[in-house]
């Protein structure tokens, strides 16, 4: 026998080992593998998913409050159903998924306080969002949802317009210029 011949002999031998353990009991190990791998996969998957969600919405909230209490600040608008469009036009970055917000654009809970003389504002952003319906129910036994089932969402944003460690006022800083 040539090496050539001992060679393929040996490799034909091997490939019947490698057919048999494959069509013996151990092919479908992988499957059950797999069968528990993704479920459990996908469950975690669903637990990150809610949190991000939540939290997206929030940052999106908080943004609009801080944006809507600076022009408070800086703006003079006597009619408060403009400052309310204002935080509505930066809330509509929300997607209209219920896992984010639900509801429409009129179903923010935008509220405002003016300060007076001190040029304090704030603003506060109420909405709610669906949970997803495994962590729905754990939240509902845990007290965090609404009787409806809602999370509620809620930022606050507190500005002043002058710090409280400026001294003086606007003529008697104009003043030192002149």
């Amino acid at each position: 026998m040539s090496c050539i011949e001992q060679l393929l002999d040996c490799a034909q031998q091997q490939i019947g080992r490698v057919s048999q353990q494959v069509c013996g009991e151990t092919a479908a190990q992988a499957s059950v593998e797999a069968a528990i791998t993704i479920p459990v996969f996908m469950l975690c998957l669903i637990i990150l998913l809610q949190p991000a969600c939540v939290f997206y919405t929030r940052a999106i909230m908080e943004s609009a409050a801080g944006e809507l209490a600076r022009l408070m600040i800086t703006a003079a608008y006597e009619d408060d159903a403009a400052y309310t469009n204002f935080a509505l036009r930066r809330l509509e970055a929300v997607p209209n998924l219920s896992i984010f917000h639900e509801g429409t654009k009129q179903d923010w809970d935008v509220s405002f306080e003016r300060g007076g003389t001190a040029g304090a504002v704030q603003v506060n952003i109420q909405g709610q969002a669906r949970p997803l319906p495994l962590l729905g129910s754990l939240m509902f036994l845990a007290g965090k949802t609404h009787e409806n089932g809602l999370i509620p969402i809620r930022v606050s944003v507190k500005y002043t317009g002058r710090p409280s460690w400026l001294e003086g006022t606007y003529d008697t800083w104009v003043s030192v210029w002149n």
